[in-house]
């Protein structure tokens, strides 16, 4: 599939100018890209790197001087990274197979809505239902009574427990599971960790006489809001008693746990390795960053930003920027860090006296 120059500049809202009929078929870094490539330079850093390539058009910098680059056109982007969302957006191809594959198992009591695409060895339970235009790949699982909106995408190996609701347009990468049980377990008597946390490690922690650990059932479900997207084995346990929640337009990258019972806001960032523990509420617009993790029953505020690797042990009010274990504000992060770094050279000067 090819695009004209305008065309693609019509699909970003931008500007294009030169040779506008020029045929594109796909897009490249600046130095590999051949001569139907449309380069990607959108900032000054990426325009020495033209001259390596066969590009004849491009997409550049707000003031670039795309003739001189060498240039037959160019696409002035004035956000490079939305210009990018919608240039894949345009030149990517749509998912593959038609219909519904005779090696699918689906339950007669399954409602399938129209247009709707099953891959081969996908296996639908009973009473669940897929709404039109969905796109269902191989290997798929869906359990009894699942509920699936309009056109969502459920790739290979993806897992839909019981009691799980999926709102239109969700996308789930390979292999995510959703609504599986909660890691939730008591013993008889009051675990270590029950003791520890009253005495905060004041006393000395004993075998207990029964260490058998009961199971909590999980009997919430998982409800998922409109145009939520969750990354390759990402995973959503189920609630307890009532269901755990992701909200709309919130995107959970690869390798995210989300806890059970936990409530997560609407357009929210959840970034690789992330955690979320359960009963936590995060509020909208929150972004986790990778491998940061929230302890469980806090609530984090509206637009609140947790920094990498940051570990969150309290509430965070909203608006705030944390960063660090525990995290703190980031200007208290900073400071301590700074005079963290400037302990050696203190120590220095007092052992020299």
């Amino acid at each position: 599939m090819t695009h004209t120059v305008k065309e693609i500049a019509a699909a970003l809202g931008a500007e294009a100018f030169g040779a506008v009929d020029i045929l594109i078929a796909g897009a490249s870094e600046p130095a590999a890209a051949g001569p139907r490539d449309l380069a990607l330079a959108m900032t000054p850093a990426y325009g020495d790197a033209l001259a390596q390539g066969q590009a004849r058009a491009a997409v550049v910098w707000p003031g670039a001087d795309w003739q001189a680059l060498g240039l037959d056109a160019a696409i002035i982007a004035p956000r490079a990274r939305l210009a990018m969302a919608r240039l894949t957006q345009t030149l990517d191809q749509p998912l593959g197979g038609d219909g519904i594959s005779p090696h699918a198992l689906i339950d007669p009591s399954a409602q399938i809505g129209v247009d709707v695409v099953i891959g081969p060895f996908a296996v639908i339970g009973a009473g669940a239902m897929i709404g039109a235009g969905s796109w269902i790949g191989t290997h798929v699982s869906i359990a009894d009574g699942v509920q699936i909106g309009v056109q969502c995408q459920l790739h290979a190996g993806v897992r839909l427990q019981r009691n799980v609701t999926l709102g239109d347009r969700v996308i789930l990468q390979p292999n995510v599971a959703i609504g599986g049980d909660g890691f939730s377990f008591v013993s008889e008597a009051p675990a270590n960790v029950e003791r520890a946390r009253e005495t905060l490690g004041d006393s000395p922690l004993a075998a207990p006489d029964d260490p058998t650990w009961h199971r909590i059932h999980s009997l919430g479900g998982v409800v998922i809001g409109d145009d939520v997207e969750v990354g390759a084995n990402a995973t959503v346990d189920a609630g307890t008693i009532r269901a755990t929640r992701v909200g709309r337009g919130t995107k959970i990258d690869n390798l995210v746990q989300v806890g059970h019972n936990a409530v997560v806001g609407e357009h929210c960032l959840l970034c690789a390795q992330s955690g979320v523990a359960g009963s936590t509420v995060v509020g909208d617009r929150v972004v986790i960053g990778g491998q940061a993790g929230v302890a469980d029953n806090l609530k984090i505020g509206n637009d609140v930003v947790l920094g990498g690797a940051s570990v969150v042990l309290s509430n965070v009010p909203a608006g705030r920027v944390m960063m660090g274990y525990p995290a703190t504000k980031m200007q208290t992060h900073i400071e301590s860090y700074k005079a963290l770094r400037r302990l050696p050279r203190l120590l220095r000067r007092f052992d020299s006296r």
